[in-house]
Parts: structure tokens; C-alpha cells; sequence
């Protein structure tokens, strides 16, 4: 999570580069254009000084309440703080000089503001929208602090999971018993190698909602709920805030009329692949970019059709290889390194560590041929869940 003291650290040292770079820069555009004289520069900085003090103050709180995150905030809010610290600044000056406050004392102030301090509120807006943004981002967005641990969300099977969604196969009978036993020992399988698992309460009147994946998508310690794409889903992200609120995380979400499944949403280092089909649409889409672009990443849409979610038909290597069966991939043309797995069951891998992958026993072959390329392959068997168009990465919602 961003912490409230690491929110404030951010806003602190951010308020310090704007005010610092806006006082050197006028400060400097003044010089010059006197003349360059040494004798102006104690007036230059005297003056400026005051403002630089209140645009500090003012750039601090606005920062905290984070106006960086998208860049006309930034810009509209700079206008306003350059302008109340020009204001403000020179009503400083003059109160510490021993001059009298009075009507004229008030008319100069205004009439600064279209002349000598314009520089002043214009060298805001800029060194906002570049230095402020970039300090920002560098300090919060773009270097998320890890977990301690592994963790891992699941949750249990609905007894009611074989009344699930289908989209693209048709309905066959599933064994609840046999069901929960591969849940089990999928759970088992994350534990063994090093995870924490978290159980969201089970709920037996969402039949979907063992597949969590697609109620909360992970970047860092920054979640985003999600905006099911099927109307039956929708409930399920109920249970998913509470434990997402328990863990203290960052907690953004996707609002109707955006649609967001998780299942959709394939991170590749900081590319965010998210497939445009049934259960994601523009908006959600749309959403996503906004929420994700200021923690540093980049988000490219991707058709959807032939599969109900977009890792349904390709996942990623640790490496940042995409993986795919052909058969289910839109367009291959659109990753830059694609490799064909020979089944369509080994399309789905879920990343364990940066040479541990885990993924279903119903694709022995892609087996053999990650374990080929130098990594060690976990098997599970998830065949009740593949029967309703689930796979190994729909089962658990890795938080790293």
C-alpha cells in the first residue's frame, strides 16, 4: 500500500522541487533581463523569496490530495497555487518591509499579477506539469513497495458452480466433490511453494465467484475491483473489497457503465494487455488506463473472440515470452515474442517465482516444452473448472 507517511514524503519533497525550480527559474529570468547586474540580485531573491515560501505550503497539501494523477488536475491546480502564491507572497513582502497596508498596497498586488508575477505564475504551471509530475511519480507511483511475503486470494467452489456463465462451450455435467478436491489441492500447490493464501468467504449463491481472478486485478500493492462483465458476477465483488480493505491495500475500482474482467488483463512487466471482448468493454478499458498510466504503465487493447477472457488464450513466461494455443489467439502479430504451446489447455500459466510456473496436467506436452526452455513446471488438475471455461489463472489473484 501507499502509506499515508510515504503519501506525505511524496507531497513534501514535490512541493519543495516545484517551489525550489520556480524560484530559481524567475529569479534567474529576472537577472537577465536587468542587465545581469550582481547589485539586483539580493532585491531579486528578496522579493521571490516569500512566494516561493507560500507556493511551497500550498504545492505540498495540493500534492498530498494527489492532483498529479492526471495532467490537466495538475495544470488547473497550479494555476490556482501560482497565482495564491504570487498573491499572497508579495502581501508578505510588503507586510515584512513596513510599508502600510492599504488600498494601493492591494491595487499593486493585482496589478502584479499581469505583469511582474505573471512570469512567476506561468513558471508554476510548467515546472507542475514536468518536474512536480515527474518528482511525484517517482516517488509513489513508479516504485510500489513489495509485500514480505507471497500472497494469494482464492475462494472456495460454489456448490452451485455447474449453474455457472458459459460463453463458448457447451454445458456438461461437473462433479462438486471431485471439484472441491482439485481446489484443494491447487491451494495446497500455491502454499508449497511459498505463497500465503487468503480465503475470501465462500458464498454458494454466486456460482462463478471461485473464479476471483476476474473480480480484482493487482499492480503492486495498488488493487483495482472490477466491473463483472455478466450480470450473475456482479455480487461477487462484495466479499473481495472487504479483503482487499483487511490487507490494507490501495484500493482503486472500475465503475458501470464500464466492464471489467480480470481474466481480461495480462501483465507483462509494465505492459497491461487487456482483451476487448463479451465481458470487457471501451469504457472499463478506459477506466483501467486512467487508474494504471501514472503508476508507469502502458495499457494496449486487444480483440477478443474466440475465447471468453483474453488468458484464456495467452498468458506470459516469467521472462516475458507470451504464451498461446493458435487456435484461440485473435492475432498473434500483436505480442512482440509469441510462442505456440501445442494444447489448448497449456495456454494458462500461472507465474510462481522467476523460474517456477504453474499450470494444468491436462497439458502434458506444453509441459514438456516449458520445462525445455530451463523451468520448473507445477501440475494441478483443474478439470472441473476447465468444464465452465476456467483455467489455473482464474482460481487465485496473485497480489505482487
Amino acid at each position: 500500500m501507499i502509506s499515508a507517511q510515504r503519501r506525505m514524503a511524496a507531497a513534501f519533497i514535490s512541493g519543495i522541487a516545484v517551489a525550489g525550480t520556480v524560484y530559481l527559474a524567475t529569479g534567474l529570468a529576472f537577472f537577465t533581463s536587468n542587465g545581469a547586474a550582481a547589485e539586483n540580485l539580493p532585491t531579486i531573491a528578496e522579493y521571490f523569496l516569500p512566494m516561493a515560501l507560500v507556493l511551497f505550503l500550498l504545492y505540498s497539501l495540493a500534492a498530498a490530495l494527489e492532483i498529479h494523477r492526471y495532467w490537466y488536475t495538475t495544470a488547473v491546480s497550479a494555476l490556482v497555487i501560482g497565482i495564491a502564491a504570487a498573491f499572497f507572497g508579495t502581501a508578505l513582502g510588503i507586510i515584512a518591509s513596513g510599508a502600510e497596508w492599504n488600498p494601493e498596497a492591494m491595487a499593486f498586488i493585482l496589478a502584479s499579477l499581469l505583469g511582474t508575477n505573471l512570469i512567476f505564475v506561468v513558471a508554476t504551471i510548467v515546472t507542475a506539469l514536468t518536474v512536480g509530475r515527474r518528482v511525484w511519480f517517482a516517488m509513489v507511483a513508479r516504485a510500489p513497495q513489495p509485500t514480505s511475503t507471497l500472497t494469494a486470494l482464492v475462494r472456495a467452489p460454489s456448490s452451485r458452480m455447474a449453474e455457472g456463465e458459459l460463453t463458448h462451450l457447451d454445458r456438461v455435467p461437473v462433479d462438486a466433490d471431485l471439484a472441491d478436491a482439485q481446489w484443494e489441492a491447487y491451494v495446497a500447490a500455491l502454499k508449497d511453494n511459498g505463497f500465503e493464501v487468503i480465503e475470501v468467504p465462500a458464498d454458494d449463491d454466486l456460482a462463478d465467484s471461485v473464479f476471483i481472478e476476474d473480480t480484482v486485478v493487482m499492480f503492486g500493492e495498488v488493487a483495482v475491483l472490477t466491473s463483472p462483465g455478466a450480470e450473475s458476477r456482479q455480487a461477487e465483488i462484495v466479499a473481495v473489497r472487504t479483503s482487499i480493505d483487511d490487507l490494507g491495500l490501495e484500493l482503486h475500482e472500475i465503475t458501470e457503465p464500464g466492464t471489467l474482467d480480470g481474466g481480461d488483463v495480462l501483465k507483462v512487466g509494465s505492459t497491461v494487455y487487456v482483451g476487448r471482448g463479451g465481458r470487457t468493454n471501451a469504457e472499463g478499458i478506459r477506466q483501467l488506463r486512467a487508474i494504471v498510466t501514472p503508476l508507469g504503465y502502458t495499457v494496449i487493447a486487444v480483440p477478443v473472440e474466440k475465447v471468453l477472457h483474453l488468458k484464456s488464450g495467452v498468458t506470459a513466461l516469467p521472462d516475458g515470452t507470451i504464451i498461446g494455443y493458435p487456435d484461440l489467439v485473435d492475432n498473434v502479430d500483436l505480442y512482440d515474442r509469441f510462442l505456440a504451446v501445442p494444447e489448448a489447455e497449456g495456454a494458462a500459466v500461472v507465474v510462481l517465482s522467476d523460474d517456477a510456473v504453474l499450470m494444468s496436467s491436462s497439458a502434458p506436452q506444453t509441459a514438456a516444452l516449458i520445462e525445455n526452455l530451463g523451468y520448473r513446471v507445477v501440475t494441478v488438475d483443474v478439470s472441473e473448472f476447465e468444464k465452465m471455461e476456467g483455467c489455473v489463472t482464474c482460481l487465485s489473484v496473485r497480489i505482487r
